[in-house]
C-alpha cells in the first residue's frame, strides 16, 4: 500500500527516466531547428567536426544533443527523395518524433527501449548508431533474420551515406572477403548468428587475414527478447563429422515402435477400465487416470475423459495424491506397470524395468549402466588375477561402459522422439529432411540441429536418410557472445515482462517509450471452452463473422498443424485466406503486409513476420468516436464493442495462449500501430498443452460449478487471472533453465575466453618467440623437478633418464657431466633453459626470422586446435554424465567447476608438452638443408665433437639403451603438476570471480 502511494506521489522509476530526458529532446529540437539553416556542406561536415571533437577527449554524451539533432535534420531534407531497398523504389517521409528521439537517448545509454508496435524502431535506431558509430570502431544493428537486415541496412543506410557514413550488411552466403568488407564500415546490419559464427570462425581461423570482425564495441539488438530469451539455451556452434559413426538409432527402430505400440494398447486398456470403475471405486478409476497421464498424456480418449469436469476433479486429486512425499514409493511401483514414463514438464522419458523386460527379453540387465566403480574395485582386489588379467579386464569393463550407456541414450533419445516431438508442430520433413520449427517464430531453421543425438532419432523415425554424428569444433552461448560488446542496448515490443531476466543476465534495464498516439485497440477478455474442438468452431465463426464486414483479421497459431486446420476449415466455408508458416515463409513479409487490408484473413504461426508493419487499408481506418477534443476516450466498454463490429480495425484472434505472456502480447501488437482502431481476443481450451499442464484444475472447477455444457463459453476478467498464473509459473520454470545453461557456460566461457586469447595473440605472432621459449622453459624446470632427485639414491638412472628426454625433445645433446657437478635444481634450470635458447637462437638464425615465426604460429594454432576440440569433447561428456553427482548428495555445478577446472589445467598442460615436443623438430625448409643446419648447429655450439648431430644422437641413444654396463633404461614418470601456476592475488579459474586464494586455492 505504502510503495502504491509512493509511486503515486513521485511516480514510477520508469517516469522518472522518461521526466529526466525530456529536457534533453528539447534542447535537440532546438538545435535541430538553428541546423535548418545551415546549408547541406555544412550539415555533412558535422561529422567530420564530432569525430575531431571526440579524438581531442569529449565524450559522446557531451555531443549527443548535436549528433542527434544532425540526424533528425538529415531525415527532413531527405524527405521526398527515394532510393532502392531491396530491389524497391522506396521515397522516405519520416522525420524522428520526439517520443523516438527519447527511444533513442535510451538505446544509447545501454539500456532497453520498449516501444509499442509500429512506433518507428527501426528510425529510432538511426540516432545512437550515428553516434556510437562516430568512435570509429564500428556499431552494430542485431535483426532476426536476413531480409530485415538487408532491407534495414539500405533503408536507413541512405541517411547514414548522406551524413558521411559507411554501412556494411552481412547475409548468409557471403565470402570472408566481403564479410571483412562489411565489418570495416562505420555500421553494420546483420543477424545474430552471422555476429556470433563471425567470432567463432574467427577464432578458428588460422591466418589474422582471415579474421573480420574488428571490436565489440557498440550493439543494438532489435527484437531483443526474441534474440537474448527465445535462442538463449541454443548455443551456437561450428561442428564436423565424427571419424567413427556410433549411433544405432535405425537398428533399435523396431524395439522402440514395439514399445510405443504396447504402451498405446495398455494405455486404451487402462482408460477403458477407468471408465467402468469410475461409478463403482473411483479411487482405483482415479489411479489408472493417473497411470494414463504419465504413460499417454496426450491420448484423445484421455484428454476427452478430463472434459468430464467431475472426472478432471478426480484425477487431479489422484496425481496429488501420487505426488505426495508419503505416496512417492506406491507412486513409483505403479508406474512400474507402463513401458516407459513420460515427465512432459521436464520433456523427459524414462524405460521401465518391464520396457526393458519387453526390448531384451533375456537380458533387461543390457539396458541397465554397470557400476564401474565398484567393479573397477572389485577387479583390484582380485587377489587370484595377475596385472596384466586385470588390465584387460578393466579394459573390457570400460568398452562395456561405453557399448551400454551409448545403446540406452540412443534408446532414450528414440522414445523422445517418439512420445514428445510431433511433427508439424516441432519440425517438419521437407526433401527427406527434418528441419527444426522455431517455437517462438514458426519459422523453419535449416542448418540448425537437435543435439545430443535427438536429431538423428528423429531421422530414424520419418525413416530419412540419418546423418552422422558431429564434433563441436567451436561453441558459444548467445548470452556469452553479446556480453562481449562494451556497450549492449536493446529495442521490442514486448520486454516488461521479462525486466528481470534482462537485468540479471545481461544487467539491461528496461525503459517503456511512450506511445506518440493514443492505443485505441481493444483487448477483449479470453473466451474458454472444454474442448479443442469447440474452441476452433467459435474461431471460424468469429473469422466468417469479421469476413462478412470485411474486417481484416490475422489469425495466431502455434503451430504448422493447427494452422493447416484452421485453413481446410475456412475453406469448406469458402473463406478467402493466407497461411503463413514454416511449410510457407518464403512471401513472409509480403502476406504480412497485405494482413490489414479489407476483407484480408491471414493465418500465422507463432506471429511469424514480426519486424513487418501491417498498414489498414481503404475503408479499414475509421475515425475513432472515443476520442474527445481533449485527447481523453469516454465511450463506456459496451458501446465501444458495438463499434468495433460496425468500424473494425484489424481483428487478431489467437487460437490459445502461449507459454509466455510475451508472445502474447506480440501478436496482439499487431493490431492498434500508431492509434489505429483495432481488437483482439484469445481462445482458450482446458485441451490446450498450457491449460493441461499448469493451469487448468482451477478453471475446470469453476467451469464444473457453474454446469457449462458442450459448446458453451466462459468469459470473465478473474479467469485472465488464472491463465496469466500458469503463464508465470512456466516463464520462472524457463527463466530458470537459461539461468542454469549460462551457470554452466560461464564455467566453458572462462576457458573459451583463455584459449581464444592465446590463439589471438599467436595470429598476431605478438611476442610468440618469448610465449614458445617461456613454454620451453616451464617444461625444462617441470623435468627437472620430476627427475633430477634430491638425494643421491637412484641418481644415475635420474640423470639417464633426463638426458634421454632432452635428446629426444630438443634434439641436441646437454652436458650431462657438467649437470651432475650443479647443487641444486634452480641451477640445473637456469642452465639447461640458457643451453636451450642458445640452440633455438642458432635455429632460428638459420631458418630465417620471419620463417621461424611462421613455423612458431603453425605449431602453435594446430596443437591448440587439436587439443581444443577435444577438451570440448570431454566437456560435452562431463555435462553430460554430471547431473548423476546429485544423487550422490552433492551440487552438481560445484562438481562441474572443480572438474572442469582439472580438464582444463591437463589441456593447458599438454598444449604446452605437445608444443615443446615439436618445436624443434619441425622446420619449413628441405631435409637436406635441415641437415646442414643441424650440423651447423654442432659446430657452433659443441666444437669438442667431430661427429654430426645424428651421429651424436644414435651414439647416445646407443649409449643409454644398448651398452653391457649401462643399467636398464628405468621406467620413470615425471612428477607433473596438475595444475598450472596461479598466483594467489589473481581470478581462480574456475570461472568464481573469487581470488584463488579465497576459492580452490585455499
Amino acid at each position: 500500500m505504502f510503495n502504491w502511494i509512493l509511486k503515486k506521489i513521485i511516480g514510477s522509476r520508469n517516469e522518472r527516466l522518461i521526466k529526466k530526458i525530456k529536457p534533453l529532446v528539447q534542447k535537440i529540437n532546438e538545435l535541430e531547428k538553428s541546423y535548418q539553416s545551415l546549408t547541406e556542406e555544412q550539415l555533412k561536415a558535422k561529422t567530420s567536426e564530432f569525430r575531431e571533437r571526440l579524438s581531442r577527449g569529449e565524450a559522446l554524451d557531451d555531443i549527443l544533443p548535436e549528433a542527434f539533432a544532425v540526424v533528425k535534420n538529415a531525415c527532413r531534407r531527405l524527405c521526398g527523395t527515394s532510393w532502392l531497398v531491396c530491389n524497391h523504389e522506396v521515397k522516405w517521409e519520416m522525420v524522428p518524433y520526439d517520443v523516438q528521439i527519447i527511444g533513442g537517448i535510451v538505446l544509447h545509454q545501454g539500456k532497453i527501449a520498449e516501444m509499442a508496435t509500429g512506433e518507428g524502431k527501426t528510425l529510432v535506431a538511426t540516432m545512437p548508431l550515428y553516434l556510437n558509430a562516430l568512435e570509429g570502431k564500428g556499431a552494430h544493428l542485431i535483426t532476426v533474420n536476413d531480409y530485415l537486415a538487408r532491407r534495414d541496412s539500405q533503408w536507413m543506410g541512405g541517411v547514414f551515406k548522406y551524413l558521411g557514413l559507411t554501412v556494411g550488411c552481412l547475409q548468409n552466403s557471403m565470402e570472408p572477403q566481403e564479410r571483412h568488407e562489411q565489418y570495416a564500415c562505420d555500421i553494420t546490419y546483420g543477424t545474430n548468428s552471422e555476429f556470433g559464427f563471425d567470432y567463432l570462425r574467427d577464432n578458428t581461423a588460422r591466418n589474422f587475414e582471415n579474421q573480420v570482425q574488428r571490436y565489440h564495441h557498440y550493439a543494438i539488438i532489435d527484437e531483443v527478447d526474441s534474440v537474448l530469451i527465445d535462442e538463449a539455451r541454443t548455443p551456437l556452434i561450428i561442428s564436423g563429422p565424427v571419424s567413427v559413426s556410433t549411433q544405432e538409432y535405425d537398428k533399435q527402430r523396431p524395439l522402440v515402435e514395439n514399445l510405443v505400440r504396447n504402451q498405446l494398447m495398455y494405455c486404451n486398456r487402462l482408460i477403458a477400465d477407468a471408465k467402468t470403475l469410475i461409478e463403482s471405486d473411483p479411487e482405483a478409476a482415479g489411479i489408472k487416470l493417473f497411470q494414463v497421464s504419465r504413460g499417454l498424456p496426450k491420448n484423445k480418449q484421455f484428454l476427452k475423459l478430463l472434459e468430464d469436469p467431475a472426472i478432471r476433479k478426480l484425477y487431479d486429486k489422484s496425481e496429488l495424491e501420487m505426488m505426495r512425499d508419503e505416496n512417492k514409493e506406491y507412486a513409483h511401483d505403479i508406474l512400474e506397470s507402463l513401458f516407459y514414463v513420460i515427465d512432459e514438464k521436464s520433456n523427459s522419458v524414462d524405460l521401465t524395468e518391464k520396457g526393458r523386460e519387453t526390448i531384451s527379453p533375456g537380458d533387461p540387465d543390457r539396458y541397465i549402466i554397470p557400476d564401474f566403480i565398484t567393479i573397477s574395485q572389485e577387479i583390484d582386489e582380485d587377489e587370484g588375477v595377475s596385472e596384466s588379467e586385470k588390465e584387460q579386464k578393466k579394459l573390457q569393463l570400460q568398452h562395456d561402459y561405453e557399448r551400454t550407456n551409448r545403446i540406452i541414450h540412443n534408446l532414450s533419445q528414440l522414445l523422445r522422439a517418439y512420445s514428445l516431438f510431433e511433427k508439424d508442430v516441432d519440425y517438419v520433413v521437407q526433401d527427406n529432411r527434418v528441419m527444426i520449427v522455431d517455437e517462438y517464430t514458426g519459422r523453419l531453421m535449416p542448418g540448425r540441429r537437435f543435439g545430443d543425438g535427438l536429431h538423428q532419432a528423429l531421422e530414424a523415425k520419418e525413416r530419412v536418410k540419418i546423418e552422422r554424428e558431429t564434433q563441436t569444433f567451436a561453441t558459444i552461448t548467445i548470452q556469452n557472445y553479446f556480453r562481449l560488446y562494451k556497450k549492449l542496448a536493446g529495442m521490442t515490443g514486448t520486454a516488461e515482462t521479462e525486466a528481470q531476466e534482462f537485468s540479471q543476465i545481461y544487467s539491461l534495464e528496461v525503459v517503456v517509450i511512450p506511445t506518440n498516439e493514443p492505443i485505441r485497440r481493444l483487448d477483449l477478455d479470453d473466451v474458454i471452452y472444454k474442448t479443442k474442438r469447440e474452441k476452433l468452431n467459435a474461431i471460424i465463426d468469429e473469422i466468417v463473422e469479421c469476413n462478412t464486414r470485411k474486417q481484416p483479421v490475422l489469425v495466431g497459431t502455434i503451430s504448422v498443424e493447427t494452422s493447416e486446420l484452421l485453413s481446410r476449415m475456412l475453406r469448406m466455408r469458402k473463406i478467402p485466406h493466407q497461411v503463413l508458416n514454416a511449410k510457407y515463409h518464403e512471401k513472409e513479409a509480403e502476406i504480412v503486409a497485405m494482413a490489414g487490408q479489407p476483407g484480408a484473413v491471414t493465418i500465422a504461426t507463432n506471429m511469424a513476420g514480426r519486424g513487418t508493419d501491417i498498414k489498414l487499408g481503404p475503408g479499414v481506418v475509421n475515425v475513432d468516436p472515443r476520442k474527445e477534443e481533449n485527447g481523453v476516450f469516454s465511450m463506456k466498454k459496451s458501446k465501444w464493442q458495438e463499434y468495433m463490429k460496425t468500424y473494425g480495425g484489424l481483428h487478431i484472434i489467437g487460437t490459445e495462449r502461449h507459454e509466455s505472456r510475451r508472445i502474447d502480447r506480440q501478436l496482439r501488437g499487431r493490431a492498434g500501430r500508431q492509434g489505429d482502431p483495432g481488437s483482439s481476443r484469445f481462445y482458450v481450451s482446458l485441451e490446450d498443452d498450457l491449460m493441461r499442464l499448469f493451469g487448468s484444475d482451477r478453471i475446470a472447477s469453476v467451469m464444473e460449478r457453474i454446469g457449462i455444457e458442450e459448446g458453451q463459453e466462459l468469459t470473465h476478467p478473474l479467469l485472465n487471472r488464472s491463465i496469466e498464473t500458469a503463464q508465470k509459473r512456466v516463464e520462472q520454470r524457463n527463466f530458470s533453465s537459461r539461468k542454469h545453461v549460462l551457470e554452466y557456460d560461464d564455467v566453458m566461457n572462462k576457458q573459451r575466453e583463455v584459449i581464444y586469447g592465446y590463439r589471438n595473440k599467436i595470429l598476431r605472432k605478438d611476442g610468440l618467440k618469448e610465449m614458445i621459449i617461456g613454454m620451453m622453459e616451464d617444461e625444462i624446470a617441470e623435468k627437472v623437478a620430476g627427475f633430477i632427485p634430491l638425494d643421491q639414491k637412484n641418481a644415475d638412472l635420474s640423470y639417464e633418464a633426463f638426458g634421454l628426454w632432452w635428446l629426444e625433445t630438443f634434439l641436441f645433446p646437454i652436458d650431462m657431466k657438467y649437470i651432475r657437478s650443479l647443487k641444486t635444481g634452480e641451477e640445473i634450470t637456469a642452465f639447461a633453459s640458457q643451453w636451450m635458447k642458445r640452440h633455438y637462437d642458432s635455429k632460428e638464425m638459420l631458418e630465417q626470422p620471419d620463417r621461424m615465426r611462421e613455423l612458431e604460429k603453425m605449431i602453435a594454432l594446430q596443437t591448440i586446435d587439436k587439443l581444443w576440440i577435444e577438451h570440448l569433447y570431454n566437456m560435452d561428456n562431463l555435462r553430460h554424465d554430471i547431473g548423476y553427482r546429485s544423487y550422490g548428495q552433492k551440487d552438481p555445478l560445484i562438481e562441474y567447476k572443480q572438474e572442469s577446472y582439472v580438464l582444463f589445467s591437463q589441456l593447458v598442460d599438454d598444449i604446452r608438452k605437445d608444443i615443446v615436443n615439436i618445436v624443434f623438430k619441425a622446420s619449413l625448409i628441405q631435409p637436406q638443408e635441415q641437415r646442414n643446419i643441424m650440423a651447423n648447429m654442432v659446430e657452433q655450439f659443441a666444437p669438442q665433437s667431430s661427429a654430426s648431430i645424428f651421429d651424436q644422437v644414435s651414439a647416445e641413444r646407443e649409449m643409454f639403451t644398448n651398452s653391457p654396463e649401462a643399467p636398464a633404461r628405468p621406467d620413470l614418470k615425471p612428477l607433473t603438476r596438475q595444475l598450472p601456476k596461479v598466483g594467489r592475488n589473481e581470478l581462480c579459474p574456475c570461472g568464481s570471480g573469487k581470488k584463488f586464494k579465497k576459492c580452490c586455492g585455499n
